[in-house]
């Protein structure tokens, strides 16, 4: 009795990319739960993030050659995702866009979930470790404005703070960054 190969999600993306629908619906088995239930965790319109999910595995169909191999495909189908949810809610007022790890005014001093630490790692390789040491503001700003793409008005409205609060914080995290990743380059644990 032979075992089935494990296809992987790049082999996967590479067959849509030829017209493989099995492909499509396999990658979506794959990543639509968990794509559905991150999106949720940051916007409160469900109808929003099944258009979202949906939209994500559209635009992989028609873009999956766009796909370089670079990295994993759940982090590029995340980013795909992210950027049309934002894209959507830019236009409309009466949907809020959540902040994924922390809310100043609702939460206080709150870790990334075990499921973030895993994304960011996977999503964002060794600078996930310099993620992880900077204050809740300051990678909820990072979040945000970098690695999210939102303007810093946009990061202000979300997280309930200024926009030049923000920009005073990101201007900090990046130089605590910068230190944190020439300390691993140099051998600093």
């Amino acid at each position: 009795m032979g075992t089935t190969p494990i296809v992987t999600d790049a082999a996967l993306v590479a067959a849509v990319a030829d017209g493989d629908m099995s492909a499509l619906r396999e990658l979506y088995a794959r990543h639509g739960a968990w794509l559905h239930a991150r999106l949720l965790r940051r916007c409160n319109d469900r109808d929003v993030v099944v258009e979202v999910v949906q939209d994500t595995f559209v635009a992989l169909w028609q873009d999956a050659r766009r796909f370089r191999h670079e990295g994993e495909v759940g982090a590029w189908l995340w980013g795909i995702a992210f950027r049309r949810m934002v894209s959507r809610l830019r236009r409309r007022k009466d949907v809020v866009l959540l902040p994924e790890w922390d809310v100043p005014s609702v939460r206080q001093h709150v870790l990334p979930s075990a499921e973030d630490q895993v994304l960011l790692g996977v999503e964002y390789g060794d600078l996930a470790a310099g993620l992880r040491r900077l204050s809740p503001e300051f990678r909820a700003v990072v979040q945000a404005v970098v690695l999210d793409g939102l303007t810093t008005k946009e990061a202000g409205r979300l997280l309930g703070v200024r926009e030049n609060t923000v920009k005073t914080r990101l201007h900090r995290a990046k130089a605590q960054l910068r230190t944190a990743l020439t300390e691993r380059e140099e051998g600093w644990p």
